[in-house]
Order: structure tokens, then sequence, then C-alpha cells
């Protein structure tokens, strides 16, 4: 079953990689808007989910942000994170840049050992405004699944037929550091399928790692039920060996099962 998140605050969750997170969505709460629409995604293909509700503003957004940190501090919680994620691309949001600035207030104000972390799928950093905001939160996380064309074309299926992931890793390198690689690795299929755990795929993409030069790099696999039938976890092992080549290239990696 996929999950549709509520809008425009929903947790705290335990996320795998970023402890104790309080869920900021900018997406509608009824369905998904993506300027992906990957066959992995835990919210559902985009036909499939499509809303009636429009955005959150960015001043609902701060509303409910400053009222459930309000609640969450008397009752004694304070979360480690405060994650833009949920049904779609946070970036996306016409307001992205101002609520990013209403968010660090309220976390100054209300919570201040807390991080801010966007989890992002690359596609909006031609935006200047969404660039310069991106710089301004602690965690930086974009994805790069691969550097593969037609691996993109099938998996992550982008929107915008313009997606050109050349230009999406010269953006990314653009952050000089301030940027975190977010990458998912699984199989479909068997024979003739695709399976990013091969060093088909692996090391194309870490030497566009090397060129990114990222503070650090989380690689992961499935963890909820896909869209999509016939996709497999990778494996543990697999998983450490792409860590591994990561740290082997001096770059900080986590993987997560």
């Amino acid at each position: 079953m996929t999950i549709i998140y509520p809008s425009p605050i929903f947790g705290p969750v335990h996320s795998r990689r970023l402890g104790i997170s309080l869920g900021i969505n900018l997406m509608p709460a009824d369905g998904k808007v993506c300027t992906f629409d990957c066959i992995y995604c835990e919210c559902g293909l985009n036909a499939e989910r499509r809303p009636t509700l429009p955005r959150p503003s960015r001043e609902e957004v701060a509303a409910a942000l400053e009222k459930k940190l309000r609640e969450m501090a008397a009752e004694g919680q304070h979360p480690d994170v405060l994650t833009f994620a949920g049904n779609g691309e946070p970036t996306a949001h016409p307001q992205f840049a101002g609520i990013i600035d209403d968010t660090i207030r309220l976390r100054d104000l209300l919570c201040p050992k807390a991080k801010v972390s966007v989890l992002s799928n690359a596609t909006q950093l031609h935006r200047p405004d969404v660039v310069e905001a991106l710089l301004r939160v602690d965690n930086n996380i974009q994805k790069l699944d691969t550097v593969d064309a037609d691996f993109i074309r099938r998996v992550d299926r982008p929107v915008s037929p313009r997606y050109d992931v050349e230009q999406v890793i010269e953006q990314l390198q653009a952050f000089r550091g301030h940027v975190i690689i977010q990458t998912m690795f699984l199989r479909q299929g068997v024979q003739g399928g695709l399976d990013n755990t091969s060093d088909y795929y692996v090391l194309p993409w870490l030497e566009a790692v090397k060129r990114i030069q990222p503070e650090q790099v989380m690689v992961y696999t499935i963890d909820r039920e896909t869209p999509v039938a016939g996709l497999t976890k990778a494996t543990h092992e697999e998983l450490d060996r792409i860590r591994d080549l990561v740290i082997a290239a001096g770059i900080s990696c986590s993987a997560s099962y």
C-alpha cells in the first residue's frame, strides 16, 4: 500500500538516516505532485495519485510548523531534524525559498539544536532562488540514482523531457561540497532487467560523485511497498561494497538497508 502524507506537517517519524524527524510536506494532502515519477516511490505514481487540493501556502506552512513545534516543546519532545519531504518534490513549491527562511527562523526560536534537511530530486537546481535556499539549510540532500540516461528514463522517469543528468552533475558541483548525495540501489526483473548495483552503473556514478565532492553520500534501497511490481532490494553486501568504494575515494558514506 502506497503512502500519502498529511500536509503541511507530519510526524514526528523515525528516519533511517536522520533520526527523529518532523516532516514538512509542501505538496497537497490528498495526492502526489512530483517532477519525477519513480517506479519505486512509496507515494505511488503521479497519474494514480492526482490531488484535488492546492499546495499549502507559505503562511499555512509557517503557522502549522510553529503550532507543532510548540506542542512538542510542551511535551518535552525535541526533533533531531526538520525534514522537507512528503508527496512530491519540495523545491517545486513556488514559495520554497521563503518557506526555508520561515523554517530556519522557527527552528532557531523553538528547537535550535534541530537540523533543517531537504530531500530533493535535483530537478529545480536551475532556479537561483532554490539554490540559494538550499545553501542555507543544514542537510541539502540531493538524489543521483545513476548517470545512465536510460536507467533514469526507465526508473526515475523525469516529467520534463529536458532533464539532463550531466547538467545536474554540474549543478551539484556548484554547491562546492554543501550537498549530500542520496542514491537508491535496486533491481527490476532478472535477465535483461535493471540492476544499478553492478559496476556498469556504479563506476560511472562513482566518478560523478568524485566530481561533485559532496560532504556525504547516502546509499539505500527499497524499504516499503513499491507501485511497480518486480522490484527487489539491493543486498547488504552490495550496499556495503558500494559504500566502501565511496569511502575509498575519500568521501564519507553511509548505507541504509
